[in-house]
């Protein structure tokens, strides 16, 4: 009886616990990138969009949902093709951060560097499967022009040269609305 007793206590007081950690994981994110956060899932749903690449313009894809019971964002671009790449943003206590899992078979880690209402810039910070000279992608800035049409640039560093892509995308559907 005093076991079972025991037993009903501890998981009481666990169970009153798990409210209070999770409040205090959400301390120690900044006021910028809770704010980024929320202006980031504004981008769920499914967009069509144009990039100019050796001089032709091209159409592109992109699909966005949340996961993670609402942690985690998937950014999936090219979707079914051989060059499909995944983009998972994330917090992670004090940042924001951007793991891209690339047709260059890296995933470079970008954080978030700078955020407005209307701007997110990620830069490199670290990645796995990237040797001392290949390339891989080190930034990424999102613009959000109205809530249906947003450019992101990509950039890539190789052989010591960056080089920046823009997509040009327009929603063309709104999947379930972000947690």
């Amino acid at each position: 009886m005093i076991n079972s007793m025991r037993k009903v206590l501890v998981m009481a007081a666990l169970a009153a616990a798990v409210p209070v950690a999770v409040s205090a994981q959400h301390e120690h994110r900044s006021v910028a990138q809770t704010e980024a956060w929320k202006t980031l899932k504004t981008l769920v749903g499914q967009w069509q969009g144009t990039v100019v690449e050796n001089g032709k313009e091209q159409v592109s894809q992109v699909k966005v949902r949340m996961t993670g019971g609402g942690s985690a964002l998937m950014h999936v671009m090219a979707e079914g093709t051989p060059y499909e790449m995944v983009t998972m943003f994330h917090p992670d206590l004090d940042e924001l951060l951007a793991t891209h899992y690339c047709a260059a078979h890296n995933q470079p880690r970008m954080k978030l560097m700078s955020s407005t209402p209307t701007r997110l810039v990620f830069e490199f910070k670290d990645g796995s499967n990237i040797g001392p000279n290949d390339g891989h992608m080190v930034g990424l800035v999102i613009d959000f022009l109205d809530p249906d049409h947003h450019d992101e640039a990509w950039s890539y560093l190789d052989g010591g040269k960056r080089s920046t892509t823009v997509f040009h995308y327009t929603r063309s559907s709104t999947a379930a609305k972000a947690p």
